[in-house]
């Protein structure tokens, strides 16, 4: 039986690769490395401002951080003017990345109503423009993130395809909703199906938006034909979606899910990471919004949660998660 390998330009990313979304303030290195480890196999950086890369503001600077355990990584780049792009996709490949990320998919009013993001949707030639002018000016390979459209009723997703193929991007990344939705309602992947089946579309075609279970992986990986699958808020505190989809998909069958002990070890690493990155002081601060997704279904939980982020001291936040295992060890995890 022949085995068909993803590739994005000269990058194999796998028979069927789970992708790590790119999510503001949430795909930093400590989060991208816990995923890593629990089995992503391509992931992208925070989205990062053109125009801050440009004026070397250190907020976009340090968005650049990539690490060889990441590999293969994506850097994921937005703004509204085609010569700041051109320009920070130069600064991006000198960090040295596998892929250069177009944003032209977020939906936050401040970005999208600027022309960036899913604004550009509104402006198909010059979204075509600037996508080529920036495959001219990289050498890495160029791959997009989008959506359906600015509203239902300019969803031209099959004629985005074809103009970003025709211009040099390697890989299409489609969320199944419009701008108009943000989050809300569920994703269409009907839509991504019929970009996907496009005769003339030959490059690969990842879907995302909703995946939040093994099962519903493998359902739309057989009803949509997709050639990969985007995961964004589903692996918030709970990296090991990568892995358990890995095995439904090879078995049928479920992993177990984490025990207390794995989520404290996990969040730990999780910590460790973050203060490795950003300092003890900021890394410890970063680290707390993440408290409630890893330990999500106990009960009367609050009162650790609150001493895990209000403490600032290190080895004493260690000793709080030590105690979550003393206090919780024996129940069973919902």
């Amino acid at each position: 039986m022949t085995v068909t390998v993803v590739r994005i330009g000269n990058i194999e990313v796998g028979e069927f690769p789970l992708l790590l979304a790119p999510m503001e303030d949430v795909s930093d290195p400590p989060f991208r490395a816990v995923c890593k480890e629990k089995g992503a196999d391509l992931m992208y950086t925070e989205f990062i401002s053109a125009e801050g890369l440009i004026r070397d503001a250190d907020k976009s600077v340090q968005k650049l951080d990539i690490y060889d355990y990441e590999r293969p990584i994506g850097i994921q780049i937005f703004g509204d003017k085609i010569e700041s792009m051109r320009e920070a996709a130069s600064i991006a490949e000198e960090a040295n990345p596998e892929i250069i990320d177009i944003n032209y998919g977020c939906p936050v009013k401040k970005v999208a109503c600027k022309g960036a993001g899913a604004g550009i949707l509104l402006d198909l030639p010059k979204m075509q423009k600037m996508t080529e002018e920036i495959v001219k000016r990289v050498d890495k390979p160029v791959t997009v993130k989008t959506r359906l459209g600015w509203d239902d009723q300019t969803i031209k997703i099959d004629e985005v395809a074809k103009r970003l193929q025709d211009v040099g991007i390697q890989a299409l990344t489609i969320h199944g909703r419009t701008r108009k939705q943000m989050y809300k309602g569920t994703a269409d992947w009907s839509y991504i199906a019929e970009v996907k089946n496009l005769p003339d579309i030959h490059i690969p075609i990842f879907g995302n938006g909703d995946i939040d279970s093994p099962e519903k992986a493998l359902e739309y990986k057989n009803k949509y034909g997709v050639d990969g699958i985007m995961i964004g808020r589903a692996a918030i505190g709970y990296p090991w979606i990568f892995d358990e989809i890995k095995y439904f998909m090879k078995t049928g069958e479920y992993l177990p899910a984490p025990s207390l002990s794995e989520r404290v070890d996990i969040t730990k690493r999780h910590l460790e990471f973050s203060i490795s990155w950003k300092g003890e002081k900021l890394g410890i601060f970063e680290m707390r919004r993440h408290y409630t997704n890893y330990f999500r279904g106990i009960p009367n939980f609050k009162p650790f949660r609150m001493r895990l982020v209000e403490n600032d001291n290190p080895d004493d936040v260690r000793l709080v998660l030590d105690e979550i295992l003393q206090v919780f060890g024996q129940m069973e995890m919902v």
